[in-house]
């Protein structure tokens, strides 16, 4: 079994409140839950306005598959554009 885990730092453009800024992360993970069935939670920077730390977590049999997915989530992230993707790290775990 291989975990894969996905962390995104992102940059919010124009974002002057928390709350404003819960509600543009909030349909980030809505549409990134949607699309390919993993977990997905705000895990950091929860008191900055214009930053968040995303972690995205998936479970499956192939190293490979896992990493794929991964990349996609990435790559779906970026293209949604309503925050830059700052910085990610990708952690694969065999168990």
């Amino acid at each position: 079994m291989v975990v894969g885990v996905l962390q995104l730092d992102l940059h919010i453009h124009d974002c002057q409140s928390l709350k404003a800024k819960r509600g543009v992360i909030k349909q980030l993970i809505s549409r990134v839950r949607n699309s390919f069935e993993v977990a997905v939670s705000e895990v950091g920077d929860q008191d900055l306005w214009q930053r968040a730390r995303i972690g995205i977590a998936t479970v499956g049999p192939d190293r490979a598959v896992i990493n794929q997915v991964l990349d996609r989530v990435l790559n779906f992230v970026e293209r949604q554009g309503v925050a830059e993707v700052v910085d990610h790290q990708i952690e694969l775990i065999n168990l």
